[in-house]
């Protein structure tokens, strides 16, 4: 993948969207190729190896959460974003559970659309050689030696609260569902809320202002986002 060679595939139905995006990427340097089904996409996908996949849920021949699916079940690890309906939540949650890494919801902007693929394509180029030491303003993580800093100084964090933090800095600028979280932490069924319980808590020792938090987001109804890292590595259009 270079700096002027990063393929994206849209795959949605509506010729309205796919024009929007296909003008929209590449004017920022993007190849873009294009599905309006499922068994377009498949093909596309074997064929042409895009290094990114932009997906809406309402397909007219495969639902995107089946289609997601199968691409996993076949081990297909390209990024993959959910484009999907505002209202949507619960079909962003099974994505996401699937194993979308992302979401942007309709109607969107252009300046959030790349964000969110840059952030996409940088998470895998990460997960091929993760750093030890994770750093976003003025928070640090080093995940060998579990010690936490705020502007150079220590952070005493509970086993519950750095596990929570461990995830989200394992998944820097994707959004991690309260489920994930939840099986990840504890191993089983908890109320959401314990959950938030723990994130307040971490929020009161990394944050500036815990009530409107720079690091640690929400993702309304769906779970939480931390804030990517300030090192871009991701060799993609500036």
């Amino acid at each position: 993948m270079t700096t002027t060679n990063v393929t994206i595939l849209i795959v949605d139905d509506e010729p309205a969207i796919r024009r929007l995006v296909r003008v929209s990427l590449a004017s920022q340097g993007y190849e873009i190729i294009e599905a309006e089904n499922a068994k377009q996409a498949m093909q596309l996908v074997k064929n042409e190896r895009p290094d990114a996949i932009l997906l809406d849920l309402g397909l007219p021949d495969i639902q995107g959460h089946e289609l997601l699916a199968k691409w996993r079940a076949d081990l297909i690890e390209l990024p993959i974003i959910i484009l999907s309906s505002r209202t949507d939540e619960g079909g962003i949650v099974t994505a996401l559970e699937l194993g979308a890494d992302d979401y942007i919801t309709k109607p969107f902007g252009v300046k959030e659309l790349v964000a969110r693929i840059r952030v996409a394509l940088r998470h895998k180029l990460q997960q091929q050689g993760e750093r030890a030491i994770f750093q976003t303003g003025e928070l640090s993580v080093d995940l060998v030696r579990r010690i936490v800093k705020l502007g150079g100084k220590d952070v005493k964090l509970s086993p519950k609260e750095y596990d929570i933090l461990r995830i989200l800095v394992q998944h820097a600028g994707k959004v991690i569902t309260h489920q994930h979280l939840l099986h990840h932490v504890w191993g089983e069924a908890t109320d959401v809320q314990y959950l938030r319980v723990y994130v307040r808590q971490l929020r009161q020792k990394i944050e500036v202002s815990p009530d409107d938090p720079k690091y640690i987001t929400t993702e309304t109804g769906v779970g939480y986002r931390l804030r990517e890292a300030d090192i871009d590595q991701v060799t993609a259009p500036a």
